[in-house]
């Protein structure tokens, strides 16, 4: 038997121990597998696949949890020199847990030999600008 991250969702009953923050509107985990140190997603409390779906209030609860955790980082971590901020939105896209989720990622000097073109990697080959790169 395979797990399936949907069945039970994944983000509508998160361990709690994933869990960092929280408002009315929305919560703040710790990505169980981090691309980086401090890695977390903010996911709306309400069952909603697409991030085009949220309700304005979702999409600024949302916000609010994501620049404090970003705070909290840059207090606490001095090696942080940018993030990544992401949003899978459909199976096309990459998106495998059907509950919207926005990733905070903390970028390090070093931590990627040329990591210019940032989320365009997502397609290989598109995260060059010019074929002179």
């Amino acid at each position: 038997m395979t797990f399936d991250p949907n069945n039970p969702c994944l983000f509508c009953h998160p361990p709690a121990e994933q869990v960092i923050d929280k408002n009315d509107l929305a919560m703040l985990y710790r990505d169980e597998h981090p691309v980086s140190e401090g890695h977390a997603l903010a996911v709306p409390i309400r069952h909603v696949a697409d991030y085009f779906d949220l309700l304005p209030e979702e999409r600024e609860a949302i916000e609010r949890l994501l620049h404090q955790k970003r705070r909290k980082l840059l207090a606490r971590d001095p090696t942080i020199a940018g993030f990544n901020v992401g949003v899978n939105c459909g199976k096309a896209a990459g998106q495998s847990v059907f509950h919207v989720h926005v990733h905070l990622i903390p970028r390090r000097f070093g931590d990627h030999p040329n990591p210019q073109g940032g989320v365009r990697h997502v397609i290989p080959n598109k995260a060059k600008y010019s074929s002179e790169d």
